[in-house]
């Protein structure tokens, strides 16, 4: 059996784009933003238990909410993310 990373780990000190960042599911965005705070990704999986580097820079595309941006709001009230994931 072979651990395989995925796109942050792929991407260790390069650049991992992420499109279609709103979309993305509540609990795959926590994973996100701990893989960004702590730039390793920690694996248990069939007794087998690792901890990849994942130094790797985010440049994520999002669309505003109802399909316009609106000047009046801040950046994460357009998108609808926190702005812990913003910075």
């Amino acid at each position: 059996m072979a651990l395989e990373g995925g796109a942050l780990v792929l991407a260790d000190k390069g650049i991992c784009c992420i499109d279609e960042f709103d979309k993305m599911d509540d609990s795959d965005r926590t994973a996100i933003h701990e893989v960004m705070e702590q730039q390793t990704v920690s694996i248990a999986k069939a007794g087998i238990v690792a901890t990849l580097n994942a130094r790797a820079a985010v440049l994520a595309a999002a669309n505003p909410l109802y399909g316009r941006y609106n000047n009046k709001k801040s950046l994460s009230e357009n998108i609808n993310l926190p702005n812990s994931l913003l910075s």
